[in-house]
């Protein structure tokens, strides 16, 4: 299924607020200037290395995971990263399930990037036996609502579910290679040198507009596209254009001063996440799911609880009842309307006996009838040889039509026994 296009009238209105300037600075759609993001919210799952980012509408989880396998034989003393993401019909209608799309290519491999090739996380140290026995840690990335900025939100998710991630324990006795639970040993965190995080930028009429952080309908309009990967070090650690317009040396270097004041804000915000997440699981607080559970957040319809006073329900309700009017104690007789059917209430005519009068009216047509035809049935007979014309007129009765009619006043008259018959 194809996502609805947007019409010529809805991208001239994006353009123009875009272009237009309030106080030197350019108000978009939502209310935003140039260079703000949407509200960011992170919060943790239950189990360690479930995260989920809310991107303004734009809602993401990461989910980390880990399992024992063989290195490679180039890497032997190096553990191994896995990213995968979903793009499912649940967050827009645009996606297809089991069917990759440029979108998802694009999203995987710069994430891959943006986290695997900028060395962010000690792979040596996910090594448990040289050769034999590596971790592999895999993170789903899994979108649950599409608003645009999908590559910051996915980012942000997953570096902060690697963060709150905890690997199990190891323990190595000659060959043997034992796995402790988390009620045998306290799982052990990853090793993380640096956080990189994405910054997206859009670019509007070839470049000469500049926006922050794009919806989902800026994303449709917009020429290109700049993403920048930076850690809080103002280390690059990787930068990708698409679009097809060109960029000036000045334009980069003005994208990425502003990448390095965003990504400082959100690391801070990630560590406070952890931090807080940390204190309530020490404290033995509600976390997770189950803190969501007592503020009604995960519910789809929420609404404000109302009072109700319940002091003088029963005074108000004897006043009521004391005030109304006494219901009459007698039945209305009922009306047959048709037959085998009746009917009670007021303003009602009474119709019993309607059927009897009913038939004495039909055999009175009906023999009125046999007699109108008697009476017109005549015959001419005139002689055309004489000169006076001689005028005979007979009634004409033939026997079809008398054994006809004796037929129709025994079936009216079997009628009228059947029914007497019923009435007693």
């Amino acid at each position: 299924m194809r996502d609805t296009p947007l019409s010529n009238c809805e991208r001239d209105f994006l353009l123009k607020a875009i272009e237009e300037k309030r106080y030197l600075m350019h108000f978009r759609l939502d209310g935003r200037q140039t260079y703000d993001y949407r509200s960011i919210k992170i919060s943790f799952g239950t189990d360690y290395g479930c995260c989920f980012v809310d991107l303004g509408k734009t809602r993401i989880m990461a989910q980390v995971s880990c399992e024992l396998i063989t290195p490679k034989e180039n890497r032997p003393n190096e553990g191994i990263m896995f990213f995968n993401i979903e793009l499912s019909p649940m967050a827009s209608p645009a996606f297809e399930m089991g069917r990759q799309s440029e979108l998802l290519v694009k999203l995987n491999r710069q994430l891959e990037r943006c986290l695997r090739n900028s060395k962010c996380i000690d792979t040596e140290s996910l090594c448990v036996v040289s050769g034999e026995k590596v971790w592999q840690i895999r993170v789903d990335v899994h979108l649950l609502n599409h608003d645009g900025n999908l590559m910051d939100a996915a980012s942000i998710a997953a570096i902060a579910a690697l963060c709150h991630f905890r690997r199990p324990d190891v323990g190595i006795q000659g060959e043997e290679v034992t796995v402790y639970s988390t009620e045998e040993r306290d799982p052990i965190p990853l090793s993380i040198y640096h956080m990189p995080i994405c910054v997206s930028f859009s670019f509007f009429q070839q470049g000469t507009y500049l926006l922050v952080d794009p919806c989902e309908r800026e994303e449709r309009v917009m020429d290109g596209l700049l993403m920048i990967a930076m850690n809080k070090h103002r280390e690059i650690c990787s930068i990708q254009s698409s679009g097809g317009i060109m960029l000036l040396k000045d334009q980069v270097l003005r994208c990425s001063k502003i990448a390095s004041v965003k990504v400082s804000e959100i690391t801070e915000l990630i560590n406070k996440a952890l931090e807080n997440d940390k204190k309530a699981r020490k404290t033995g607080g509600k976390f997770g799911f189950a803190e969501s559970l007592p503020q009604e957040r995960i519910t789809a319809l929420k609404t404000d609880v109302s009072p109700v006073e319940m002091s003088d329900v029963k005074e108000k309700a004897n006043e009521i009842v004391q005030r109304a009017e006494v219901p009459p104690q007698t039945v209305p007789s009922p009306v047959l309307t048709a037959p085998g059917t009746g009917q009670v209430g007021e303003g009602l005519e009474n119709s019993w006996g309607l059927e009897e009068e009913e038939e004495e009216e039909e055999t009175m047509e009906l023999e009125e009838g046999h007699k109108e035809k008697g009476r017109g049935d005549m015959v001419v007979i005139s002689d055309s040889d004489s000169e006076e014309e001689d005028v005979v007129i007979l009634n004409q009765v033939t026997t079809k039509e008398k054994a006809s009619s004796s037929n129709q006043q025994g079936a009216v008259a079997s009628k009228q026994k059947q029914k007497k018959k019923r009435r007693k």
